[in-house]
C-alpha cells in the first residue's frame, strides 16, 4: 500500500454502520443460500422441501468472520483507494467469499451467467457443492483467490509470498485458529523478519478465533488473552482486538481496529521509505472473536449450535424431512431481512453496496489475484554466456549448480530494477553451489545483524529460512501474482512440501480450464546434494522418491528433468525459467561432474529428451546387442565408465548408449504430452533387445513408465534400493548395485551367449567389486582405478 495512504482513525457514523451491516447481512444470507437452497432464492414463497438441495454440503461456521472481514476491507479499500487482496486462509468459507465476489459485480464479469438478479442468485445457490457447479472451497474458479483453503496451514506464507516486491499492494490475511494449529502456519510467522518495509508490500494478519475446529477446542482461541498476545508480540505483531457478539458493536470495533492497523502500516512504511528507518517495524495483527456460526441458529434439536463446533458445517442437516428444521431454516433465512437488501429483480439495494469499492480496487477483481495478466518476459541471457567449453567429451569437470549460479546472477542483474525474481531454499543457497547471485542481491533479512554475517541484505531478493514450507509458500505465494523463482533444496528434504505441491499441481490443472486464468510462471524446484552424493551425510539424506510423487501427478502440469552435466543443466534451467503452468522438478548435482556435451549438443539432446549418444556406443550403425540407458548425473558417469569396460573386454559386441534427460518421454504419448509413441520408443530402446537401465532413484519408477512397452520384459533396471550409510561416493552405487562392474555383469548375464563366452570377464567385475570393499576399509576413499577414472573413449 502506498506509504502516504493514511487515514485519521474515527467512529462510524449511523449510517456508514448500517450500509456495512446491510453488507454483511447481504453476505450471510446469500452464504447460507449457497449451502442450503436450490430454488425459491428471495423466499417469495414459503420454504418448501423441494426448494432445498438434497445434498447439503459446505461449511457455515466461519462464513459470518469472513463476511465481517469483507465487508470491511471493502470499506477501508475505498475509503484509501488501495490495492488490496485477501488470502481466506479458512478456504472452506467458500460461501462467504462466493457471495461477496457476487455483490460487488466481479463474479458476473468472470460468469456473465450468474447475473446480479434473482435469476443469477438461483444459479450462484444451486451450483455450490452441486455436481457440475462449483467446489465447498475458495478455489482457483473464485475470483480474487489464490489461496485454496482445503488443506490448511499455508495463508500466512502465501500472503508474504504476494507481498514480496509489491509495494503499493495490502495483503489481508484471514487465519483461522484451526489453521493456527499447524506447524507450517507457525513457522510462517516469522516472515515478518524478511519483509522489506521500503520495496515490499503490507500483510495485515487477521486471526479469526471463533473457538472450534470441527469437533474441538482451538488452542489459541482457549489462550487466556495476555497470554496470547505475548505469543504474538514474541512473533513481532502488535495484537489489536476485536471481541463480540453484537454486530453494531462488532461493526464499530473492527472498523477502528482496521484504521488503526492500517495507519500503523503507512506510519511504518513512510518511516523506511522517506526517513530511512532501518528498524524492523512491529507490524499490527488483528485479532477477531466471533461466535462460530454468528448469527445462525442459536439450537437445534434441543442442543446448542451458534458458538460451539456444531455450527462448522450444516446446522441443520434434515431439512428435507424434518418440518422444524425447514422452519428454522427458513426463520434463519428471513432473519437477514432479505426485502431490505434486495430490490423485487433480485439485485442489491444500494444501501448494501455503499462501502464497495470500484474496479480493479475490488477484492474479487484484482489483477494480483490473476498474476498471469501481470507477468512479464524473465530477461533470460544467453546461455553461450556460462557454456563450459567441450572440446570432446569427459576431458574437462564442472560442479553443474555452480555454474548455473552463473547464469542466475545475471538473472538477478537483469531484474534488479523490475524486481520480479526471488531465489528460495531452506539456508543452503552457497551449500548448493549458487552463491554467485550474492554479487547481485544478498539475503533478504530484517532482523538483527552481527559483523560476522555476511550476504545479508535489508533489500535481498535470496529468500532463506529453514522451514521448506515456508520457501515454499512464499514461492507459490510470489508466482501466483505474476512473478518468477525458483526454489533450491536438498533432495532428500524437499519431500517435507509434497502435500504443498500437491494443492498446487491441482490448482495449476484446474486453472488451465479457466480461459480467465492467465498463465503463471512455474513452480521451478532444483533438487541437488542429491542421493548419490549424499555419502558423507548418510542415510538420513539419502532419500530421490520426490521424483516419484511428482509423476503420479496430472501429467499437463508436472515434468521432470535429470540433466548429465552442466551444460544440459544450463539448457534444462533455461526452459523451465521461460515455461508457463507447470511444476518442474530439476535433479542435478553440486560435486565436480564430468562435461559430455558441448552447449549446441546439449540444447538438441534436451530437446528430444532422450537419444543415443552414439559417440559412447559401439553399434557402428548396424543394431545393438545391448542397450545401456542412463538418466541422472551419476548413472551416466557409470553407464559411460561400463560402456568403456565392455568396449575394452568385449569389443566385439555392439552397446547403444541412451541418456534420458526428460523422465516422462519414457511414458506413452497418449498418457503424458512428453511421451514417446512406441515407434520412437521401439526404435530408441529396440523391441527385443536387453535394456539395462541406471537410474538416479527408485528403479521401479522406470518399470512402472515403461511397463506397457513391447520390449518391457528385455528391461532390467538399476538404482537406488534405500541401502544408504556414510561411506565413499563409489561405494554408494556398488551398495546399490548401480556400480560399473555390477552394469557390465547385467550385460552378460542378459546378452544371449554371453554367460558362457564371457564368464572370465565376468568374473573380473566380481573380483572388482570385492576388491573395492576391501581397499574402502583399509583406506576409507575409493579405488584408484574409480577416483582417477576418466573416458577416453
Amino acid at each position: 500500500m502506498p506509504a502516504d495512504t493514511q487515514q485519521a482513525s474515527g467512529a462510524l457514523t449511523n449510517e456508514e454502520l448500517k450500509a456495512l451491516d446491510a453488507h454483511w447481512r447481504a453476505a450471510n444470507y446469500l452464504a447460507v443460500g449457497q449451502i442450503y437452497l436450490m430454488a425459491n432464492p428471495l423466499l417469495t414463497e414459503p420454504l418448501r422441501p423441494e426448494h432445498v438441495k438434497p445434498r447439503l454440503l459446505g461449511h457455515w461456521g466461519t462464513s459470518p468472520g469472513l463476511n465481517l472481514v469483507h465487508t470491511h476491507l471493502n470499506r477501508v479499500i475505498k475509503a484509501r483507494d488501495l490495492n488490496a487482496l485477501c488470502i481466506w486462509g479458512p478456504g472452506h468459507g467458500g460461501p462467504a467469499v462466493l457471495a461477496n465476489s457476487w455483490l460487488e459485480g466481479s463474479y458476473t464479469e468472470t460468469y456473465p451467467d450468474i447475473t446480479r438478479d434473482a435469476d443469477g442468485m438461483a444459479r450462484l445457490f444451486k451450483q455450490f457443492s452441486f455436481p457440475g457447479g462449483v467446489p465447498s472451497h475458495v478455489a482457483p474458479e473464485t475470483p480474487g483467490s489464490i489461496h485454496e483453503g482445503g488443506e490448511l496451514g499455508y495463508s500466512l506464507s502465501h500472503a508474504y509470498g504476494a507481498a514480496l516486491d509489491n509495494p503499493d499492494l495490502l495483503v489481508a490475511c484471514v487465519i483461522g485458529d484451526g489453521e493456527a494449529e499447524t506447524g507450517p502456519l507457525a513457522a510462517s510467522w516469522h516472515s515478518n523478519k524478511f519483509l522489506d518495509p521500503v520495496h515490499d508490500g503490507a500483510v495485515l494478519p487477521i486471526l479469526h478465533l471463533n473457538g472450534y475446529k470441527i469437533a474441538n477446542p482451538a488452542v489459541l482461541a482457549r489462550l487466556p488473552e495476555r497470554e496470547l498476545d505475548e505469543l504474538l508480540r514474541g512473533y513481532g505483531h502488535d495484537p489489536i482486538h476485536v471481541t463480540g457478539d453484537d454486530p453494531a458493536t462488532v461493526h464499530r470495533a473492527m472498523a477502528e481496529a482496521m484504521d488503526t492497523a492500517l495507519d500503523r502500516i503507512a506510519a511504518s512504511q513512510r518511516a523506511a521509505r522517506e526517513d530511512g528507518a532501518t528498524e524492523r517495524p512491529r507490524w499490527p495483527v488483528i485479532v477477531l472473536r466471533t461466535p462460530k456460526g454468528w448469527t445462525g441458529p442459536a439450537e437445534v434439536d434441543g442442543l446448542p449450535v451458534e458458538g460451539t463446533w456444531r455450527a462448522h458445517q450444516v446446522p441443520l442437516a434434515a431439512v428435507r424431512d424434518n418440518p422444524e428444521h425447514l422452519r428454522q431454516l427458513e426463520t434463519w433465512l428471513r432473519s437477514y431481512r432479505p426485502e431490505e437488501l434486495f430490490d423485487e429483480h433480485g439485485s442489491p439495494r444500494p444501501q448494501v453496496l455503499d462501502c464497495l469499492p470500484e474496479g480493479a480496487h475490488r477484492l474479487g477483481a484484482t489483477p494480483h489475484a490473476n498474476g498471469g495478466v501481470l507477468l512479464r518476459e524473465l530477461p533470460m541471457p544467453p546461455l553461450e554466456r556460462y557454456a563450459v567449453p567441450v572440446d570432446k567429451p569427459g576431458a574437462s569437470m564442472h560442479e553443474p549448480t555452480r555454474v548455473l549460479g552463473d547464469m542466475l546472477e545475471d538473472v538477478m542483474r537483469a531484474t534488479a530494477d523490475r524486481r520480479d525474481f526471488r531465489l528460495v531454499g531452506p539456508d543452503e543457497t552457497a551449500s548448493n553451489r549458487l552463491q554467485a547471485v550474492y554479487a547481485t542481491s544478498g539475503k533478504a533479512w530484517q532482523a538483527q545483524t552481527l559483523d560476522v554475517d555476511e550476504h545479508l541484505d535489508r533489500h535481498g531478493r535470496v529468500m532463506e529460512i529453514l522451514s521448506e514450507h515456508t520457501c515454499q509458500g512464499w514461492l507459490e505465494g510470489y508466482l501466483l501474482t505474476g512473478r518468477h523463482g525458483l526454489f533450491s533444496c536438498y533432495e532428500a528434504f524437499v519431500h517435507i512440501v509434497d502435500s504443498m505441491v500437491n494443492q498446487h499441481i491441482k490448482w495449476l490443472r484446474t486453472t488451465r480450464r479457466l480461459p480467465w486464468r492467465a498463465p503463471i510462471a512455474s513452480l521451478n524446484y532444483l533438487l541437488t546434494s542429491h542421493v548419490w552424493r549424499q555419502d558423507h551425510n548418510g542415510f538420513s539424506h539419502q532419500d530421490p522418491g520426490f521424483v516419484d510423487h511428482i509423476l503420479n501427478k496430472s501429467p499437463e502440469a508436472v515434468r521432470v528433468y535429470l540433466p548429465p552435466d552442466a551444460n544440459t543443466l544450463l539448457s534444462v534451467a533455461d526452459h523451465v525459467l521461460r515455461s508457463r503452468d507447470y511444476v518442474n522438478v530439476v535433479v542435478a548435482g553440486k560435486q565436480p561432474c564430468f562435461d559430455w556435451l558441448s552447449m549446441e549438443q546439449a540444447r538438441a539432446h534436451c530437446a528430444r529428451g532422450a537419444g543415443i549418444w552414439d559417440w559412447a556406443g559401439t553399434e557402428n550403425n548396424g543394431a545393438p546387442d545391448v542397450v545401456l540407458a542412463c538418466a541422472g548425473d551419476v548413472p551416466t558417469q557409470e553407464v559411460l565408465a561400463a560402456a568403456q569396460l565392455l568396449r575394452r573386454h568385449l569389443p566385439e559386441l555392439a552397446v547403444r548408449v541412451v541418456n534420458v534427460v526428460d523422465i516422462a518421454r519414457l511414458l506413452p504419448s497418449e498418457e503424458h504430452p512428453h511421451g514417446m509413441s512406441d515407434f520412437e520408443y521401439d526404435g530408441l530402446f529396440t523391441p527385443d533387445k536387453p535394456v539395462i537401465f541406471a537410474y538416479h532413484g527408485y528403479p521401479w519408477l522406470i518399470h512402472r513408465l515403461a511397463y506397457r512397452r513391447t520390449g518391457h520384459k528385455n528391461l532390467h533396471v538399476r538404482g537406488y534400493k534405500e541401502i544408504g550409510t556414510t561411506t565413499t561416493p563409489f561405494d554408494m552405487v556398488v551398495r546399490n548395485d548401480m556400480d560399473r562392474y555390477r552394469l557390465v555383469m547385467d550385460v552378460i548375464d542378459r546378452v544371449p551367449g554371453l554367460a558362457v563366452r564371457a564368464a572370465a570377464v565376468r568374473q573380473r567385475m566380481q573380483d572388482a567389486r570385492q576388491r573395492h570393499d576391501t581397499w574402502i576399509r583399509e583406506h576409507g576413499t575409493d579405488l584408484p582405478e574409480v577416483a582417477d577414472w576418466a573416458w577416453n573413449g
